[in-house]
């Protein structure tokens, strides 16, 4: 049940969502808009890649060949060709790592690129199921901490995440009659209504505002740009790429 079997189109949040899913569906797709697969994206469409790096594990990640490169998509607008990043995020890069241990396909999905990564995923799926996964947050963590506990705070499911997985979601029942369960509907639903105002939405929201008072606003921007990518990055051999 709790798998949301018999359905095509399934979602499920953060960690949790991988476990429940991950065994059941032939693809998974990550979203964490603010920021990780927003980053993803931007590496990729330049024709870069990522190497997801559990959140724990960042203290071994090798050093970006410009210190300028960081989670931050507006930091990433010059990365060149071929390049190989390794990224940390305690939710994104975490899960993306968690999912490809389930023997899914896993791909980085967001708003700017729903629409390809709802294609690459259908095709990889070949008529078995998609999980889509919104990251959301954890309550408590402090990204500036090494203490390995504040990886498991609760979750906080977020409005960015939810609206990059319906608008995924959105596209996939566009581009095939496939069943979808409630939860994943209601996703999609949620992305329909909010139509042009994304953009002010995701600004106005928790993760946001915390951004844009941190002096981030040009990264919101970059995030809440809706289908402005064709690429469509795909979990192989670790690696992330198009």
């Amino acid at each position: 049940m709790f798998g949301q079997e018999g359905y095509g189109l399934r979602l499920e949040w953060g960690g949790e969502g991988v476990a429940a899913l991950g065994g059941l569906c032939a693809v998974l797709v990550v979203v964490d808009v603010l920021s990780f697969t927003t980053s993803v994206d931007v590496v990729v469409g330049r024709g870069g890649r990522v190497r997801p790096v559990r959140w724990l594990d960042r203290t071994s990640a090798a050093p970006a060949a410009n210190p300028a490169w960081t989670l931050r998509p507006s930091s990433l607008a010059d990365v060149p060709p071929g390049e190989l990043l390794e990224l940390p995020s305690p939710n994104g890069a975490t899960l993306c790592d968690l999912a490809a241990g389930t023997g899914a396909t896993v791909f980085a999905g967001c708003l700017r690129n729903a629409d390809a990564v709802a294609a690459a995923a259908l095709e990889a799926a070949d008529g078995r199921p998609v999980g889509v996964i919104p990251a959301g947050e954890r309550w408590g963590i402090d990204i500036n901490t090494t203490k390995s506990e504040q990886f498991f705070g609760p979750l906080r499911p977020s409005v960015e995440d939810f609206l990059g997985a319906g608008a995924i979601l959105s596209a996939l029942l566009e581009l095939a009659p496939l069943r979808a369960s409630v939860e994943a509907r209601v996703a999609a639903d949620a992305y329909r209504g909010t139509g042009s105002r994304v953009a002010e939405v995701v600004a106005d929201c928790v993760s946001g505002r915390e951004l844009i008072g941190a002096g981030h606003a040009g990264d919101v921007d970059v995030a809440t740009r809706v289908n402005v990518s064709k690429a469509a990055p795909r979990l192989v051999d670790g690696v992330l790429q198009g």
